[in-house]
Parts: C-alpha cells; sequence; structure tokens
C-alpha cells in the first residue's frame, strides 16, 4: 500500500480554497506518486486553528458544502482528512476516509486540549470511540493530534486492530517541539507494538508558525520516514505486505537556532501574503533588533517587498547611520533618510509652556521614538506596506520600548525572541558572508535616546536578564525559587516588578511569531490590574 504524506500550508477561514488545494495534493499524490491513500493534516478544510469562525453556523455551513465538493470530485484515491462535523447539535473536531464519493468512516478527536494556545473545548465536544478502516489487508487507526499525547487513544485504536495508526495534526513549532513529539510518538508506537504516521500542518497563521516535521515510526519505534520542516512536502510512504512501513525519505531537521530562524521567516512571509499586504516598512536603526528583523524580512519577501527608514537624532551616532546604510546596501532594498530632528524640536517648542521648569527625563525620549513612529505609519499608510516592529521579548518584557512609538506596527516579528537569541541569530545569518554589520553584533546595544545611552543603564546585562526572564515568564517560578537558583534577590525583584508593571503595554503591541514555550498573548494571560505579589 502507497500512503502520500500531504505536508499542506492551509489559509484559516478560506474554506473553498483550501478544498481546490486538497484536490490539487489529491490528484498529485495519484499521478505522480501512484499513491493508494493521501492523508492530510488535522482540520486542514478550515484551516487551524479557526478559532470563533467556529461559532458561526454560515461557516459550518460552508464546510459542509465544500466536503462535499471534495468527496464528489476525488476519484481514484483515498483521503483522509480533519474537518468540524455537525452532529445532533454537538461540534466535533473529526477526521474522515473518503472513497469515490463515499465517507467510509469518520473519527471524532478524544483528548481537546484546553492549554497554552489551545482552546479546543471552547468549541468541540470530545468523541472516544476508535475507528479502524479497513483497506484491503491493512487496518488504519485514525486519531487527531492531542489524542497521541495520552496512551488512551492509542491503545484504543490498537485493541480494535489497527495495524497503522494515522495522527493528523496541527501541532504549533516552538523550541524544543521536534524532539518532544518524536518522543511522545515513540512511547506509543512501543506501548502498542504498531507503527505510527503522524502528519503535521505547516505556515504561519497569526502568532503561530506551524512547522511541518511530518515523520513515521515503525512498530519498534524506530524513526523510517521523516518530511522536512517548514516546507510544504509531498511524501510516499510504502507499507508491505505485513503493514510494516519500508523506508523513506529522511529529511534533515536544522538545528535550534536555525530552526528558530526559519519560523520567524516563515512566519513573516505567511502573515503578511495571507494579509494581503504589498510588502513590508521598518525602521532601521543601526542597531542589532532592527538589523536582524531587516534580515529576516528580506528573506521572507524578497528585498522589492522590503522597504527601510533611517531616522537619526541629535543623538544618533555616526557609526549607527554608517551600518544602517551598509546593511540597506548588502540587503538591496529600498532606503531613505529622513531626520526627526524637525518634529522633535517643534514637539518640544508647542511642549514648552506645560513642561516649563521640569528637567528633561524619559519624556522627550519617548517623543523621539513616537516622532518615528508618525514616520513609518505615514510611509506604511502611503504605500500599503505593513509596518514591522522591532521589539525583542527582553525588553518588551521589562517595557523598555515606547508605547505608540517603536511598539507601533502591524506585526513584532521578534516579540518572543530574548535578546541572547536575537545575537545567535544574528551570527548564524552572517554564517555565510556578512549580512548584518559585524560592529552591529559587537557594539553594546544602545536606544539612542539621551547622550552616550547604553541598555546597562536601565537593564542589567541581557545574559542575566534572560536568564530570569525565563525562570519567570517562561516556568512560572517565582521570586523565592528564582533567588534559590542563584540570582540576586533585589534585582530578581526588580525584574519581576518591571515585568508585571507592563502588561498594559503588552496587551497594546501587535502580534508576534511564537518560538519559544511561553509567548506574550494568548499564550500568557495575565491581568494588568493585579495585585498579587
Amino acid at each position: 500500500m502507497k500512503i502520500a504524506v500531504a505536508q499542506v500550508n492551509p489559509v484559516v477561514g478560506d474554506i473553498a480554497g483550501n478544498a481546490e488545494r486538497i484536490l490539487s495534493w489529491a490528484r498529485r499524490a495519484r499521478d505522480e506518486l501512484g499513491a493508494d491513500l493521501v492523508v492530510f493534516p488535522e482540520l486542514v478544510l478550515t484551516g487551524y486553528p479557526p478559532e470563533d469562525l467556529l461559532l458561526r453556523s454560515d461557516f459550518l455551513d460552508l464546510c459542509e458544502r465544500m466536503l462535499h465538493r471534495v468527496r464528489r470530485e476525488t476519484r481514484g484515491i483515498d483521503l483522509l482528512l480533519g474537518y468540524p462535523r455537525r452532529r445532533q447539535g454537538r461540534l466535533y473536531n473529526a477526521a474522515g476516509y473518503l472513497r469515490d464519493g463515499d465517507v467510509l468512516a469518520e473519527y471524532f478527536k478524544a483528548e481537546l486540549p484546553n492549554y497554552s494556545v489551545f482552546d479546543e473545548k471552547r468549541y468541540f465536544v470530545p468523541g472516544g470511540e476508535p475507528c479502524v478502516v479497513n483497506v484491503g489487508r491493512h487496518a488504519i487507526g485514525i486519531t487527531l493530534c492531542e489524542d497521541i499525547w495520552t496512551p488512551g487513544a492509542a491503545r484504543r485504536a490498537a485493541e480494535a486492530g489497527a495495524g497503522l495508526i494515522v495522527n493528523l495534526n496541527a501541532s504549533p513549532y516552538q523550541m524544543g517541539k521536534g524532539e518532544q513529539r518524536l518522543e511522545v510518538v515513540r512511547a506509543r508506537a512501543r506501548e502498542n507494538e504498531v507503527p505510527i504516521l503522524y502528519v503535521n500542518q505547516v505556515g504561519g497563521q497569526d502568532e503561530l508558525v506551524f512547522d511541518g516535521g511530518s515523520f513515521v515510526l515503525d512498530a519498534g519505534g524506530r524513526l523510517v520516514q521523516r518530511s522536512p520542516q517548514f516546507v510544504e512536502s509531498l511524501e510516499l510512504l510504502t507499507l508491505d505486505e505485513e503493514g510494516a512501513p519500508r523506508a523513506g525519505e529522511m529529511a534533515s531537521w536544522p538545528e535550534e537556532t536555525e530552526a528558530v530562524y526559519r519560523a520567524l521567516v516563515l512566519g513573516i512571509r505567511d502573515y503578511v501574503h495571507k494579509t494581503g499586504f504589498k510588502g513590508v516598512v521598518l525602521g532601521l536603526s543601526g542597531g542589532i533588533d532592527s538589523a536582524l528583523t531587516a534580515a529576516l524580512a528580506v528573506d521572507a519577501l524578497g528585498a522589492d517587498q522590503v522597504e527601510v527608514v533611517l531616522m537619526p537624532s541629535r543623538y544618533t551616532a555616526d557609526m549607527s547611520n554608517e551600518d544602517a546604510l551598509k546593511q540597506a546596501r548588502i540587503l538591496g532594498v529600498k532606503h531613505s533618510i529622513i531626520p526627526i530632528e524637525p518634529a522633535f524640536q517643534a514637539f518640544l517648542g508647542m511642549l514648552q509652556p506645560e513642561f516649563e521648569g521640569m528637567p528633561m527625563d524619559v519624556t522627550e525620549e519617548n517623543i523621539q521614538a513616537r516622532c518615528r513612529c508618525i514616520v513609518l505609519m505615514a510611509i506604511s499608510n502611503k504605500t500599503g506596506r505593513m509596518l514591522l516592529t522591532t521589539g525583542n521579548k527582553s525588553e518588551v518584557s521589562v517595557g523598555y520600548a515606547t508605547l505608540y512609538g517603536d511598539m507601533a506596527g502591524g506585526f513584532a516579528p521578534l516579540k518572543d525572541v530574548f535578546k541572547t537569541m536575537v545575537y545567535r541569530l544574528a551570527r548564524w545569518r552572517n554564517r555565510n558572508g556578512e549580512v548584518i554589520p559585524r560592529r552591529v553584533i559587537e557594539r553594546p546595544p544602545s536606544a539612542e535616546l539621551r547622550p552616550d545611552q547604553k541598555d546597562t543603564d536601565s537593564l542589567p546585562p541581557y545574559e542575566v536578564l534572560d536568564a530570569i526572564l525565563e525562570r519567570y515568564v517562561e516556568l512560572d517560578q517565582g521570586i523565592e525559587e528564582i533567588v534559590a537558583a542563584g540570582y540576586d534577590e533585589f534585582l530578581v525583584k526588580r525584574v519581576v516588578a518591571m515585568v508585571d508593571r507592563n502588561e498594559y503595554k503588552r496587551r497594546q503591541a501587535p502580534p508576534g511569531i511564537k518560538v519559544s514555550r511561553r509567548a506574550y498573548g494568548r499564550d500568557r494571560r495575565y491581568p494588568i490590574v493585579n495585585g498579587f505579589g
């Protein structure tokens, strides 16, 4: 038996377009690979996650019509795919096995995740009955995503006679997730002595990036086939007469820094393309964050779709302008220089009566950032290019960013990337030649909003800050636990207070790509008014 593994990139809500994709990939699997069956990811008909679209009856009506179209127009190859199913007033996360217009079997997801970025209990009711389809000499058990993370569903499928378990997924990327998936699925294969095919969605959807990386394990848990990460692919799995998977294509997987970089590139590309923008614009300051964001944007969209703007102030060092211009020329992007001094002077003059007798402080620093925002948003509005913000997770965590200034924009690629990882990504991007000027990476970081300013004037060294933030934000450790790990108590309390105090800023920040175990936004939901601690 030949099974095509369709690792596809659907668009959430584009049900008709997704149906066309399913039909196109099914024809390819049949005509180019000679497959008997093609397997698609979880909820491929709607894209994942459809969120509150699932509460609309017209949305579900269209799903049913498009599923009927897929059934009607597919001949000569079986399909296994995911979609929402209404039945007796209930909504299920379903997978259907289709053949020549008929639904031979349907499976309803048993384990509904309701943690991290998942809210499936808001929409679906659980199934639980095993589903095994007999295809010639082969018995195929069907499960959906979270079902494989606990023993029950796989065990029930094996007890019902499955000789192969197919697990349809929409599992988003985060650092270390690929290895974790392998170990979990390996445990299920060994427990039940049955091979498992794990097929995953690929592509960006709002804050999430789905990395693909579909794979096949034999009954002993050995990896026998693996699809690439971060790209669509159609791979052929062959079962022998006994139902054992034969060794197939084995794509190499990138190490962590490269994987994060590729996740960010895919997230930018799909967010811009799927929302229909004409490209992006960003401020290029000569600092590490904007330098990395510019490189990511060019890799995602092409140089012709990226515009950068240098907006020097009275405090901008010559080397910053030099490095920003150098990088713009290396990347081959459209660039312009618009000094903000005239706007800054105008605002200071307008506010002089209000500020009479008051010393300069962070207010004037924020005015500069907001002058730059006005310039960038004007270009965005006029050209139709989306404004990318350039702040990283370290800064967003402690509020080292200006609301309605450098935080303003349509998308924040580095929102879930700590500063220490920013440097790792920049060095990785330069591995085959200088794209980000070396001086940008080596010089001490500075916001350049006052004379001789350095980030360390306001923040601890990023190596220390990021370690504390990882424990507090991602691992939910308390102050005592972090101090017990060897960090200064005064510093820990200061950092924690900064994180808590700036929740209101993060609520007003643009969405950004999740790459860590705990990202701000839908993954970490803290109250703004918060008396705890």
